[in-house]
């Protein structure tokens, strides 16, 4: 009795082949791409702890969302540096605020460009929390969500198209829905920071938006890394609230809980690529340890394939050039 012939398990195909029966794909029209803008003119000032990222004023949105649209990259997210910061962080819901002027100019300039705000007051409070602070210097939860509403609705004033909260306060999916609808805005949907986890991977974008708590730190409003259960249960009271899309941040390090999220819900669920994540990779390819290009497209090819519907991300244009060149 001989052994038995088997035929191969691995597939002997060409490249061309290959792309055809590849089970994920990567297109420059899964990122969103995240930008700072600042006050001033004539500043395009690259942040020290994120090569190739840029603190930009308001002029020089035009040619940077013409050079994204080129890329085939249609959406972005604009992170706003106030010139005066307070209490409150009132500079995030001004009708004059950076983020407001920016999305008006960009509306201008590129009326195809699909602009995603941030909802948060931490980059406007003189402290560096996400909300109100109580005379001990705890986060007011209730009476954050006024100011997080005001902020949206503010936002898709100036010409917002989708609104993302990323502050973690309770409630605030359901108060920022009512407050749009409210002001007519019906149609604007939600794409809700629903797992967000207090994580060592958002230095460098704290620095870039100086946005770095005065004291403490997030851990009492952001999840514990070590909790999946609780993504899955904060991801169903943001769906019950009314959120259309869910965010799982960071992403490299919470790749089972994006699937775990995707899977359980079937709800369009976005990954950010947070700014440590991209750090990490640029330190490293700089000393010639590793292949940027390579590795990026891996890294992003591993959150579309663990389910995500679109990936925020700061290597979105050079991963989009890489894309084009096959």
């Amino acid at each position: 009795m001989g052994f038995p012939t088997y035929r191969p398990r691995r597939m002997r195909v060409n490249e061309a082949a290959r792309n055809l029966i590849r089970e994920t794909a990567l297109d420059a029209g899964d990122f969103i791409y995240p930008f700072f803008v600042c006050p001033g003119t004539g500043v395009r000032d690259e942040i020290p702890s994120m090569p190739g990222v840029f603190r930009m004023s308001i002029d020089q949105l035009e040619a940077e969302m013409k050079e994204l649209l080129d890329l085939g990259i249609r959406y972005v997210m604009p992170f706003g540096i106030p010139e005066e910061k307070d209490e409150v962080g009132s500079g995030a819901y001004a009708e004059d605020g950076i983020v407001q002027q920016a999305v008006r100019a960009i509306k201008v300039a590129t009326p195809d460009m699909y602009v995603i705000c941030d909802v948060c007051l931490c980059e406007y409070t003189s402290h560096g929390h996400c909300g109100l602070l109580d005379e001990a210097g705890y986060v007011k939860n209730d009476e954050t969500l006024e100011l997080l509403a005001k902020v949206a609705v503010s936002q898709v004033r100036a010409g917002a198209d989708m609104v993302a909260p990323s502050d973690m306060m309770d409630g605030r999916v359901a108060a920022i829905r009512a407050a749009l609808d409210e002001a007519g805005f019906v149609n604007t949907p939600i794409l809700a920071y629903s797992v967000k986890y207090a994580s060592g991977y958002y230095g460098p974008f704290r620095d870039a938006a100086d946005s770095a708590p005065a004291f403490g730190d997030r851990r009492a409003y952001q999840m514990d890394p070590a909790n999946a259960e609780e993504a899955l249960r904060e991801a169903e009271l943001d769906i019950e609230e009314g959120a259309d899309l869910l965010m799982v941040k960071p992403a490299l390090a919470y790749l089972d809980v994006l699937k775990e999220v995707r899977d359980t819900f079937g709800y369009p669920t976005v990954a950010y690529n947070v700014s440590g994540e991209y750090a990490m990779v640029k330190a490293a390819a700089a000393n010639g340890w590793i292949d940027e290009k390579r590795v990026v497209l891996e890294t992003l090819l591993s959150m579309k394939r663990a389910g995500a519907c679109a990936i925020l991300t700061y290597h979105a244009k050079d991963a989009a050039r890489w894309l084009a060149e096959g």
